[in-house]
């Protein structure tokens, strides 16, 4: 249970498993319910599109606690693949990111900051961790660099 009182829905550490262990799944996209009590899975896929992935980050919803839609934050948990340096071929680093914007309105913002941890503590074997709050965070290059280096 996060410090927020949001807890985390089996289904989250099923389906990390899955990608984990199946290497079907790619992606996964986790977000807070409605009713604010629970994060959930919004969406897995198998298809390896960053851009498509990084997409849905970015029209991300959220309605706030009056019910109005705005900007919102996910959580979510990418395999990404790349070159591993001196030609020691491909290497993939199962990474958590954590999409709050900047200009999302203030009780989801709240809400996604504090119950983080919740869910990274379920997530047994996450290699990488990137904290997203602008557009240019979640750049396909930005995310490669940060995880190829191991941070």
């Amino acid at each position: 249970m996060a410090s927020s009182g949001v807890s985390v829905a089996p289904e989250c550490i099923q389906a990390f498993n899955d990608l984990k262990l199946g290497k079907s799944t790619k992606w996964i996209i986790y977000k807070i319910s409605d009713d604010w009590k629970e994060i959930v899975v919004e969406e897995t896929s198998s298809d390896p599109d960053y851009s498509k992935f990084r997409e849905k980050l970015l029209n991300a919803k959220s309605k706030d606690k009056k019910g109005k839609e705005g900007m919102g934050g996910r959580y979510a948990v990418f395999d990404i693949e790349y070159d591993a340096p001196g030609g020691e071929g491909k290497r993939s680093k199962i990474t958590f990111i954590s999409w709050v914007p900047d200009d999302a309105p203030q009780y989801p913002r709240m809400m996604y900051s504090t119950s983080k941890e919740a869910l990274k503590r379920s997530l047994n074997g996450l290699a990488a961790d990137i904290q997203a709050n602008d557009p240019d965070d979640i750049e396909h290059e930005s995310v490669l660099s940060r995880v190829s280096k191991g941070r």
